[in-house]
């Protein structure tokens, strides 16, 4: 059976600008761009996941919000297991301690990026919901 890692991603926006992190050398995906976050551990929330994980990979500190959506890909090393939050950062510009880069990108445009196909189905889902 493979292995099953839950993990968080923040769809920080700013207007209609929404925040994308490419995975940097060395990781898994590398080159790909996701929606910055990371593992679940023993005794978290997600939302208590996803604050920890912006403070480690981007030194912000993020307010979270609503669930964006919850999804299942199958990669080699395992099953990753998604969920999703829109969040605000509400202190400093993000600072790269993983990523490639980071960058704001209108929700318009996100499909444009070669996104992890973990981050396909919330991108679709953001792209749709500033749409609206």
């Amino acid at each position: 059976m493979a292995k099953r890692i839950n993990v968080v991603g923040a769809v920080l926006t700013q207007g209609t600008k929404v925040l994308a992190a490419q995975r940097g050398e060395g990781m898994s995906l590398a080159g790909m761009w996701e929606f910055p976050g990371g593992k679940i551990e023993q005794g978290e929330t997600p939302q208590e996941a996803l604050r920890r994980e912006l403070q480690e990979e981007l030194l912000c500190t993020a307010e979270i919000g609503d669930k964006v959506t919850t999804t299942e890909h199958d990669y080699d090393f395992g099953t990753v297991i998604l969920t999703t939050f829109f969040g605000t950062i509400v202190d400093q510009a993000p600072t790269l301690t993983e990523h490639a880069e980071v960058r704001w990108v209108e929700a318009a445009d996100l499909g444009g990026l070669p996104w992890a196909p973990a981050d396909v189905p919330a991108v679709e889902l953001v792209t749709a919901h500033f749409a609206a």
